[in-house]
């Protein structure tokens, strides 16, 4: 078969880490290639020097024969490759169709011939019965929607490469079946596709082959058809693939929060959710599963105190905290894990030992008598966290962006934990990061737990939601719409609640 990509001896260091280690890889034209490995295996570095991001020390790129070098990702983007990223790049208030055509032939909206670009988007959603409405606000798609114009928009600008980074990430089952049916059309047609991935089952049923990167190295490539999931976990990381077990738990009768009949509603009018009611016990964990944008993201910053609510009451340890601002209910005993590690968890430029301050400056044990930062404290603090949590860094001076997505999620949890807080909203705490730190999380979540934390868990991430939590609230359209005994629920059950299919 023609090659669509030949990558030979790819290196990339950065201060005191090799992140690809003499790289050299064959992409077969019109096939489905996944990579996989641990955060920090290098595979983030690869597709960026792929897709012009960055820049290779040594080693040469070739696509469809021809040696290039991208000097930047509208050199990659001229090559017909393009990148579906993790978190969209895409503005909500913008239209389908402008997200698609910004910045084709650097002409404004105002001047470029919108009929002509119409009919290709629309032979390209036909092509490939990827339906989009042009004319709808990005604001208004779901996730899966969203995603399609990703895919859309790299196709408009003549991809015949295309890299997709943990694109089912936030989907619900039903979305990735869709998705996948999708990818399997455009590999027919000749797109060869670079399906970067954690979710292993996924990557055996949608690969046509998988290329292993272990420590910045490449180990291997393999036919998917010819691997069990175990054999792929034991080549990334040298054991087997963990799994959230079930196992009886007794939560004790005092509740860690109590939700009741709370409504809110978003700054352009819309109801961002109405009438939750519900409550955690101390030793519980209660899971709330919901396609991204359905109010969850909205419920947790209302329990945090960063998002107003109109009525209703939440009761924390017995006390109402209504009147409290967002610090006060954190220094009262509440921790929190963000959807986002690096926007909204982290200070990436600073070191892990002040990034251990954050959230915390204004108490006792940060805040001298003289409103000083007691810099000591956090070294040690941060030390410790490290230690506990495996966080693989030089040391606690060393940036938050100098670590692996992975690493800096265990930090970011090990921070929270660490608090002793008496209720933890966990949101996506194990979202784009590998198997062997997902598996320390869960063990940390559930040891939590197990010592009377109350954890309130949003995921995507259906197992494990079903693995961690002792019941399971879907959220839909702002509404609770059913409780759910996680020994009952699988994740296609879970998703037909979620896309309004189940009533």
């Amino acid at each position: 078969m023609t090659l669509a990509i030949k990558l030979s001896n790819i290196s990339k260091s950065f201060p005191g880490v090799k992140a690809n280690d003499d790289i050299s890889l064959n992409i077969k034209q019109g096939t489905i290639h996944a990579i996989v490995g641990e955060n920090g295996a290098g595979k983030s570095t690869l597709m960026k020097i792929l897709y012009g991001m960055q820049k290779q020390d040594s080693g040469s790129i070739n696509i469809f024969s021809e040696q290039v070098k991208f000097l930047s990702p509208k050199d990659a983007i001229s090559k017909g490759i393009g990148m579906v990223h993790q978190h969209f790049m895409l503005a909500d208030n913008l239209s389908v169709f402008e997200s698609i055509v910004l910045g084709i032939d650097k002409a404004s909206l105002k001047k470029m011939n919108k009929s002509k670009y119409r009919k290709e988007i629309d032979a390209i959603t036909d092509k490939y019965s990827m339906p989009l409405e042009t004319a709808s606000m990005i604001d208004e798609l779901g996730v899966g929607e969203k995603q399609r114009v990703e895919i859309i928009k790299v196709l408009f600008r003549g991809a015949k490469i295309l890299i997709l980074d943990e694109p089912t990430a936030v989907l619900v089952p039903q979305e990735v079946k869709e998705l996948f049916s999708n990818l399997k059309q455009l590999k027919d047609s000749g797109v060869t596709i670079l399906f970067i991935s954690h979710k292993l089952d996924e990557v055996l049923e949608i690969a046509d082959e998988i290329s292993v990167m272990r420590a910045g190295k490449y180990i291997d490539t393999v036919q998917a058809n010819n691997v069990s999931k175990i054999e792929l976990a034991e080549m990334m990381i040298g054991e087997n693939l963990p799994s959230p077990p079930k196992r009886e738990n007794k939560p004790r009768e005092e509740n860690a929060l109590s939700v009741e009949d709370i409504t809110s509603t978003t700054v352009d009018g819309k109801k961002a959710f109405k009438n939750i009611n519900f409550s955690i016990k101390q030793g519980e964990i209660v899971g709330i599963a919901g396609v991204e944008g359905n109010g969850q993201r909205e419920l947790a910053e209302s329990i945090l105190g960063v998002f107003p609510i109109e009525k209703g009451k939440i009761t924390l340890n017995n006390q109402e905290i209504n009147l409290l601002n967002t610090r006060e209910r954190r220094e009262f005993g509440i921790s929190f894990i963000p959807e986002d590690r690096q926007s909204q968890g982290l200070l990436m430029d600073v070191s892990l030992s002040e990034n251990m301050i954050l959230g915390r400056q204004s108490t006792s044990a940060y805040k001298s008598k003289y409103s000083n930062i007691i810099y000591s404290q956090a070294n040690q603090d941060s030390q410790l966290v490290i230690e506990n949590y495996d966080v693989r860094t030089p040391g606690n001076k060393t940036l938050a962006l100098a670590l692996s997505g992975g690493n800096q999620q265990k930090f970011v949890v090990g921070r929270e934990l660490e608090d002793n807080p008496k209720l933890l909203i966990a949101s996506q705490p194990t979202r784009g990061i590998d198997i062997g730190a997902q598996s320390l999380i869960w063990n940390k979540l559930r040891d939590a737990r197990d010592s009377g934390l109350g954890v309130l868990l949003i995921s995507a991430d259906l197992d494990e939601l079903i693995g961690l939590s002792d019941r399971i609230h879907v959220i839909y359209e702002g509404e609770f719409v059913k409780e759910i005994n996680p020994q009952d629920a699988t994740p296609e059950l879970l998703g037909g609640y979620m896309t309004g299919l189940k009533s």
